[in-house]
C-alpha cells in the first residue's frame, strides 16, 4: 500500500485490504521503504507480464489458481483490463480466506465487480468460502494436495482448462517434502499448466544468512529456504516435480528487462541512496516459472 500510495503503479483496490500507517516514518525507515517499494514495483511488474503473457497464449479461456493469495488485489485489477480468465481461484488459510470475505462484503467497490462477472442464482459464501461464477475463495491448508484439490473442485475446477498457479512467498514457508508433493500434484493433474513461483534466491551467502537471521529474530522460519540456494536449485525444483521446463532470473535481472522509460519515473519517486542495499536486495530474489504443455501453447 505504500507503494501504490507514492505512486510505483496504480491499484485502486488495495486501499480496501490494507491500512495506511498514520504514523510518521523515520528517514531511515522511508529508506528502507523506498527500496522495498522498488523492489515490490519489480515484482509486481515481473509477475504481471508473465501472468498476461498466459491469458494472451490461451485468449482468457483457462484458470488461474492464486496461491497463498493473501490480500492480493489480482482479481480486479484483471476484470479492469479484461482480462479475466474463465475462473479465478485464490487459496489461503481459513482465518486469512475470511478476514478477506468480511472486507469484500462490506466494501461495494470489492463486491461490485465479482457481482458483475457473475452469472447464475446467487453467490455462495459462507466465513471460510466464496463462490461465484468467475471468482472462488477457498480456506485450505496447501500443505494437503488432497484436501486442496477437494476443495477445488467443489468450487467448479476444471482440470482440463489450462491453468496457471501463482505462488508468491508462500513454498518456501513449506518444508522441501510438502511444496514438491504440491507441486507434483500440480504437474500432474493438469495437462497444459504454468506455475509462477516468486521467491528468496541465494540464501547461502553472507547477505542471505543475515536475512534469514533477522526473520527468525521475528518468529519467522523460513522451512524450505534449502531449495532457494541458487537459481539451478530453483529450476531443478521445478524439473524435478515433473514440469517439463523450467526457467528463473533474479530480480536484479527482472528490473533491467522492465520498461526504462518507467523504470526512470518510479527512481524520481523518490530519492534512493541506497543502491548498493537495493542490488543486493533484488539479487536474493527471484521469478521461477515452470510450464507443461501437451496442447503446443
Amino acid at each position: 500500500r505504500f507503494a501504490v500510495s507514492v505512486g510505483y503503479w496504480k491499484d485502486p483496490y488495495i486501499q480496501h485490504f490494507v491500512r495506511q500507517a498514520k504514523e510518521r516514518k523515520a528517514p531511515e525507515i522511508n529508506r528502507g521503504n523506498s527500496v522495498c517499494a522498488a523492489g515490490y514495483y519489480a515484482r509486481v511488474h515481473g509477475v504481471s507480464y508473465l501472468i498476461k503473457a498466459f491469458l494472451q497464449k490461451t485468449q482468457c479461456n483457462s484458470q488461474i489458481v492464486n496461491l497463498g493469495a493473501g490480500m492480493d488485489t489480482l482479481f480486479w485489477r484483471l476484470k479492469d483490463e479484461n482480462l479475466l480468465p474463465r475462473k479465478y481461484f485464490e487459496v489461503d488459510f481459513p482465518m486469512i480466506v475470511a478476514r478477506k470475505i468480511h472486507n469484500i462484503k462490506s466494501k461495494p467497490p470489492l463486491s461490485k465487480p465479482i457481482m458483475e462477472s457473475h452469472s447464475g442464482d446467487s453467490l455462495l459464501i459462507d466465513f471460510h468460502s466464496l463462490d461465484s461464477s468467475r471468482y472462488s475463495i477457498v480456506g485450505a491448508d496447501l500443505r494437503s494436495s488432497s484436501d486442496l484439490e477437494e476443495k477445488l473442485r467443489k468450487h467448479s475446477l476444471d482440470v482440463h482448462l489450462p491453468t496457471l498457479l501463482v505462488a508468491e512467498c508462500v513454498l518456501v514457508y513449506m518444508t522441501p517434502q510438502q511444496s514438491a508433493s504440491l507441486l507434483k500434484w500440480a504437474a500432474s493433474t493438469f495437462p497444459v499448466a504454468m506455475v509462477i513461483n516468486y521467491e528468496q534466491v541465494n540464501m547461502r551467502d553472507r547477505f542471505g544468512q543475515i536475512m534469514i537471521e533477522n526473520l527468525q529474530r521475528r518468529h519467522c522460519n523460513l522451512a524450505g529456504v534449502e531449495l532457494c540456494s541458487s537459481l539451478d536449485s530453483q529450476r531443478e525444483r521445478l524439473l524435478g516435480s515433473g514440469w517439463d521446463n523450467a526457467h528463473a532470473v533474479d530480480m536484479m535481472k527482472v528490473y533491467s528487462f522492465l520498461p526504462q522509460a518507467d523504470v526512470k519515473r518510479i527512481e524520481a519517486l523518490e530519492f534512493l541512496d541506497e543502491k548498493e542495499l537495493f542490488e543486493q536486495l533484488m539479487q536474493h530474489y527471484c521469478i521461477c516459472w515452470a510450464s507443461k504443455d501437451s496442447s503446443n501453447l
